[in-house]
């Protein structure tokens, strides 16, 4: 019989659980942005996911206390940008509340569908929104691709530990 390593003591689930489990689990970064009535709006985002190859379809998670969230909630057409390894303080500026998001120093400019495109990205894309679900107190947004540019060079930009890093070699 083979000896199995100790576990530690398991938690009942909470928010803190939630997130000490995640903080292990290396994730993509993404800004996602969109045009509100008050101008451009966007956030970073982990959740980021490839749903559907036809039709191309992701999705990516928002909380409802947001300051992107009223916009997202209204708009028809978001804009997704995969983030590079140069771009952790993008990101930083996109993920921190109150920040001036579209000032100097973020480069972008209007896109198809009015939708605010970054540049100097990995990827971007346009998305119509296709469903906002409910999921506690966020909600689960799928998008349908309409077009985009896939052709930015670079590494990916990961989120782990609470941290912006590259991939190492």
């Amino acid at each position: 019989m083979t000896a199995t390593p100790e576990l530690g003591t398991p938690r009942t689930a909470s928010p803190d659980l939630l997130r000490s489990a995640f903080r292990r689990h290396a994730a993509g970064v993404a800004v996602i942005t969109a045009r509100g009535a008050s101008g451009p709006v966007g956030f970073t985002a982990t959740s980021l996911t490839s749903v559907s190859a036809e039709p191309p379809l992701v999705s990516f998670g928002i909380g409802t206390g947001a300051s992107s969230w009223p916009a997202i909630a209204e708009t028809d057409h978001v804009g997704v940008h995969i983030l590079g390894e140069h771009q952790s303080d993008l990101a930083a500026t996109f993920a921190r509340s109150g920040a001036d998001r579209f000032g100097a120093p973020t480069a972008w400019r209007e896109g198809p569908q009015g939708v605010p495109v970054l540049d100097d990205v990995l990827a971007w894309l346009v998305c119509r929104i296709v469903g906002r679900v409910p999921a506690g107190d966020h909600r689960i947004v799928l998008a349908e691709v309409v077009l985009g540019d896939p052709s930015g060079d670079g590494r990916p930009l990961l989120y782990h530990q609470g941290r912006f890093n590259g991939l190492r070699d």
